[in-house]
């Protein structure tokens, strides 16, 4: 990690652009800060709505003989005509698990024999009206857009472990509008959900219920919040100051238990709508099931101990996995997206629509000084 740049983000409602303006302006200052250190490219974060999820299924007949390469070519061939999205544009296309005979669960089907094989292809998509605000949006600040990757995608990479996402986990990003829930499977994201809630609507919250600056109640929430309550909340007086009260004026002083009060009513909706989602895509079976939290909102004390004594599963919070070079100020679940980017933009994406040209783990070549260096270095 060369460089960093970091800023409040501005013109955003629920995931969509409300305000290009300043929407645009949070990107130049942010961008602005990332080169002031690198100089170069930098890769950016940005929430969107109106993400949707589905499987197609492609089947093929083989006629008995021994699977190899060229069959999962054409498979994923023909794959690439089913994962149309009425409109929406599709994001990603991953091939999640292979079929053979009706036989489902197949991972690596080369060097099997079989009369039929099949593949369910696990499609994000989203409305094409919001992404290319995104893009209108990057592109006025002067920068250019590589690809639009969907935050699980990215966040899985950054903080789920191999075992996880094989054996079966529930991730969920706790953004600022909007959390997603999405299960991952055998190493692919088989499912997801959106809610439209997150933690900037506890902040709301406070600011609503004491009266104060949304700057003021998210030190509140920062500093004095907890999703758990405590016997001593009611003696412990936490300091605010009222909205638009003179400089020199008395500040007013709160029970950190009215303040609890306030965040847990709507923590308690928040994982009611989580733990509905949950059981929507069919996250069931053992108690001991995984559920990892991240996304800005994971940052709330104790709040995956309550959501373990909630959801009745084991939960911890997702913190992204160390880049060399990653400021320790960046290294909370809040950063779990932006950390996901850089890994996915250095591995190659995996999606249907690469792996179908026949070249699994495509990546483009390395252009520029940077990529030919690079180059050099791996070697032939």
């Amino acid at each position: 990690m060369l460089g960093t740049g970091q800023r409040e983000s501005r013109g955003v409602k629920r995931g969509y652009i409300t305000d290009m303006e300043a929407s645009e302006h949070a990107v130049r200052r942010s961008g602005r800060a990332c080169r002031a250190h690198v100089g170069g490219r930098s890769k950016y974060g940005r929430g969107a709505g109106s993400l949707s999820s589905g499987v197609a299924n492609v089947e093929v007949e083989l006629g008995g003989h021994r699977i190899e390469q060229s069959d999962i070519n054409e498979l994923l061939s023909e794959g690439r005509g089913a994962i149309d999205r009425n409109g929406q544009v599709v994001l990603h296309a991953h091939p999640a698990l292979y079929t053979i005979d009706g036989v489902q669960g197949v991972k690596q089907p080369i060097g099997l024999h079989a009369d039929r094989l099949g593949v369910d292809i696990h499609v994000i998509a989203a409305d094409a009206a919001p992404l290319r605000n995104v893009d209108y949006v990057i592109r006025s600040a002067h920068l250019g857009v590589r690809a639009i990757v969907a935050s699980p995608v990215a966040a899985a990479l950054a903080c789920l472990t191999e075992d996880e996402r094989d054996l079966g986990v529930a991730l969920i990003e706790l953004g600022a509008d909007v959390t997603n829930v999405s299960l991952h499977a055998g190493g692919m994201l088989v499912d997801m959900q959106s809610i439209p809630l997150g933690a900037k609507d506890l902040t709301d919250d406070i600011a609503c219920a004491f009266v104060v600056q949304r700057r003021e109640a998210e030190r509140l929430k920062c500093f004095y919040g907890s999703a758990m309550t405590s016997p001593r909340d009611n003696h412990e007086m936490i300091e605010a100051r009222h909205m638009g009260s003179d400089e020199g004026a008395e500040p007013m002083r709160i029970t950190r238990a009215q303040l609890m009060t306030v965040i847990r009513q709507r923590t308690e909706e928040l994982t009611a709508n989580i733990d509905d989602a949950l059981k929507s895509l069919g996250f069931s079976g053992p108690v001991g099931r995984q559920v990892v939290l991240t996304g800005g909102g994971a940052e709330l004390k104790n709040i995956a101990d309550y959501m373990q004594g909630v959801l009745g599963r084991s939960v911890r919070v997702g913190r992204p996995r160390q880049l060399s070079g990653l400021p320790d100020a960046h290294s909370g679940p809040a950063f779990s997206t932006l950390v996901g980017l850089a890994s996915l933009a250095a591995s190659g994406s995996g999606d249907i629509r690469d792996l179908a040209a026949g070249t699994p783990g495509y990546k483009k070549p390395a252009s520029g000084m940077l990529g030919r260096l690079l180059a050099a270095m791996r070697g032939p």
